[in-house]
């Protein structure tokens, strides 16, 4: 058994838990949020046989494109409030989907 991570934009994430679930995955939804952008994402967690893991990396990829976007510059850690830093727009490249896969010694349900 797998255990997937799939860490995705914000707005693929409804559309992501319904098609999973429409091929019978069962998924739970984590808010998270992103380091570099700081932004919202969801990470979603959904056990499955190993037989069945290319179909669920198949959803996932068919429901998670990359795009561009503008974003202003991440603040660099330890800038001040009110300091002469200012961010200016770059673009980005968001969406898309990050996916750990790990084995599951174990499932134990309730």
């Amino acid at each position: 058994m797998k255990l997937v991570i799939a860490i995705v934009q914000d707005e693929d994430a409804a559309r992501l838990v319904s098609s999973l679930m429409e091929e019978g995955f069962g998924v739970t939804k984590l808010a998270t949020t992103g380091g570099f952008l700081r932004t919202g994402n969801t990470t979603l967690l959904t056990g499955v046989e190993d037989g069945k893991l290319d179909q669920v990396l198949h959803v996932i990829d068919r429901v998670c494109r990359s795009r561009k976007q503008m974003a202003a510059t991440p603040t660099p850690m330890g800038t001040m409030a009110g300091s002469a830093y200012t961010p200016y727009p770059i673009e980005v490249t968001v969406g898309g989907a990050t996916v750990f896969v790990l084995t599951v010694d174990q499932f134990i349900k309730v």
